[in-house]
């Protein structure tokens, strides 16, 4: 189906997962902007992403739910979809795009009405037997023959017959939030493209190689380059932040907890190069034009490595032998321990060879 430009002021993008999936969500959002004109870009998001999307102008505005509540008792989480509906309801939608694809945000997108539905067939998971699919436009997969999951987000574009004008995240930070940044660098003596950002949490243990590992390859990049380390993640991370800190002699700018999301994008941005686990900020980092080593377990980087930007992605040989014990569940990325099998070497040679690959000048080109 293909709907005339002129005919769809308001889209809703239901997108209920982690800021990661929303910065590779950005791509498809550019693009709509771009062949719609004029039209109203709203996501549905978790509360704590709705400045971000609205700041860079990735959607006009951000309908929020509180995912504390979904995953809550039944109560609670009929309380906040029927709160979540009611907020959708108040809109008046020619569009909406449910690219989170799960039970929720199809039951969320089924109550909210829009003359044109786009959704993914088949769905990434079966539909039950008391579910309906009730997009009016079916959606690949994964469009464009690609496999990343990047491809997944802009595939609503392929099945609305939009031109692909837009192939990778470009999010830029905001001029106050870089005054911010570098104003923040200054106090620790810090000049831009002369530290390393590193994040070492993940929203699952399994998916954060160890903090002891963390530190001795930091140890290792310190020395060999001469740069110097920020740790940057979220409040919950700062146990981990603690470790890796009390596990090296080398100083470390630790900032882990202290950044919003919009002063984080420009403290990236401004960093030589990025060394963390496939995690929201890898993303963010990527789209910010900022190299970056991503360690990844049995998650497959061809899927969800990082893009827009030069990257080297480290993952250790599949199959391998559990190390992980109660914690893991082998068939689930999210829970599966394998990146603790990574080895500090080929991680800190990855570091020099993409700072070799990578020069400043170039950067700055870029």
């Amino acid at each position: 189906m293909q709907a005339s430009p002129s005919t769809v002021r308001s889209i809703l993008i239901v997108q209920t997962k982690f800021i990661g999936d929303l910065v590779l969500a950005s791509t498809l959002a550019r693009n709509l902007q771009l062949e719609y004109a004029g039209a109203r870009i709203i996501f549905l998001c978790e509360a704590r992403f709705a400045s971000f999307l609205t700041a860079h102008d990735i959607a006009a505005e951000a309908v929020t739910f509180r995912r504390s509540h979904i995953r809550g008792t039944p109560l609670r989480r009929a309380q906040e979809l029927v709160r979540t509906v009611l907020k959708l309801r108040r809109y008046r939608f020619d569009m909406i795009i449910d690219i989170s694809d799960s039970k929720t945000s199809r039951f969320i997108s089924g109550l909210v009405s829009a003359p044109i539905r786009v959704g993914y067939h088949p769905p990434e998971r079966p539909l039950r037997w008391f579910e309906r699919q009730r997009a009016n436009v079916k959606a690949k997969p994964f469009g464009y023959g690609e496999q990343h999951f990047l491809y997944r987000y802009l595939s609503p574009l392929e099945a609305l017959g939009v031109d692909l004008r837009v192939r990778v995240p470009a999010i830029q930070p905001l001029p106050l939030e870089t005054t911010r940044a570098l104003a923040l660098l200054d106090t620790f003596h810090l000049r831009p493209n002369a530290y390393v950002a590193v994040h070492a949490g993940a929203s699952f243990p399994g998916r954060r190689w160890q903090p002891e590992r963390f530190a001795a390859a930091i140890e290792r990049i310190a020395e060999d380059s001469g740069l110097a380390i920020v740790l940057v993640g979220g409040p919950d991370e700062k146990d981990t932040a603690e470790q890796i800190v009390g596990g090296t002699k080398t100083p470390i700018v630790n900032l882990v907890g202290a950044l919003s999301l919009e002063t984080l994008q420009a403290l990236l941005k401004q960093a030589r190069l990025f060394l963390g686990n496939e995690s929201g900020p890898m993303h963010m980092a990527a789209a910010a034009g900022t190299p970056v080593v991503g360690l990844f377990g049995l998650t497959n980087p061809v899927r969800w490595g990082p893009v827009g930007a030069p990257s080297i992605s480290l993952q250790p040989p599949m199959p391998c032998d559990c190390v992980g014990g109660d914690l893991c569940r082998r068939k689930d990325p999210s829970r599966s321990c394998c990146v603790w099998r990574l080895e500090v070497d080929p991680v800190v040679q990855a570091v020099g060879e993409l700072l070799s690959r990578t020069p400043v000048a170039v950067r700055q080109a870029s």
